[in-house]
């Protein structure tokens, strides 16, 4: 049986994708110096905050999916019984 080839197999694809990907970060953070924000609170006023707190925020919930998943984990056997 052959395997199908997505568009992830290729390095190639995997590069000019993330090429993309990035220039599209630095777009959006220097537009970010040129359009006008209507902050709702005085730190969301800070340049590249939306930035941190998405990264910060990500990060967070990642650690708390490792915490919660030592809570919530059955055992292997679990259903064997």
């Amino acid at each position: 049986m052959k395997k199908e080839l997505t568009l992830f197999d290729k390095p190639k694809n995997v590069k000019i994708l993330l090429i993309c990907f990035y220039c599209s970060l630095v777009v959006l953070l220097i537009a970010e110096f040129f359009i006008h924000p209507h902050p709702a609170f005085y730190f969301e006023q800070i340049k590249g905050f939306s930035a941190v707190y998405g990264f910060f925020s990500c990060v967070l919930l990642i650690f708390l999916a490792k915490l919660l998943r030592l809570i919530v984990m059955k055992k292997e056997d679990y259903y064997d019984r």
